[in-house]
């Protein structure tokens, strides 16, 4: 976790059921090839999709990755957009109770500005577009370069203190 609190990741909840992640394109998170290091984005695929669940479920639970599965795709070469897409309606599983596991797709785009794309110095930076970006504003567009599977097993406090797997809480 301080890694993840110096790589900058920003989460920010749209809507009740739309959340987003920017992971900044900065020094700490590049690699030796001036791209966006495979750790920092593999890693913090991890924390966006845990806090996803977490801001659903709440404090009452406690959030385990179980299994990711990260694809690289193409390199990063600017700020890393994580969008969250669950297989399951957590809602509908934390209203049944007890332990749970819930899947998340994440598809982690990097943002692509038209207008620093058109300037000489930025085209020798930044990577021709395809025809499968997608567009999110006229200034700018989405290329992604990874896919994220990841599972995480959900577990209420109060069923780990039944069992003896923690210590109660403080009160």
């Amino acid at each position: 976790l301080p890694y993840a609190f110096k790589s900058g990741i920003r989460m920010k909840r749209i809507d009740s059921s739309t959340f987003t992640a920017v992971l900044p394109f900065k020094k700490f998170n590049r690699n030796w090839y001036n791209a966006m290091a495979g750790a920092a984005l593999l890693g913090n695929s991890e924390i966006a999709g845990g806090m996803y669940v977490f801001g659903i479920v709440g404090g009452d639970y406690t959030v385990v990755c179980k299994n990711m599965e990260y694809r690289f795709l193409r390199p990063c070469l600017g700020p890393a957009v994580y969008k969250i897409t669950p297989r399951e309606d957590i809602k509908a599983l934390v209203a049944r109770g007890g332990e749970f596991d819930v899947t998340l797709d994440l598809s982690v785009v990097q943002m692509i500005s038209r207008a620093a794309k058109k300037s000489p110095a930025a085209s020798e930076t930044t990577p021709p577009t395809g025809s499968g970006a997608e567009t999110s504003s006229p200034l700018e567009k989405e290329r992604r370069v990874g896919r994220c599977t990841i599972t995480f097993h959900v577990t209420p406090k109060q069923h780990q203190i039944a069992k003896g797997r923690t210590a109660r809480p403080m009160q």
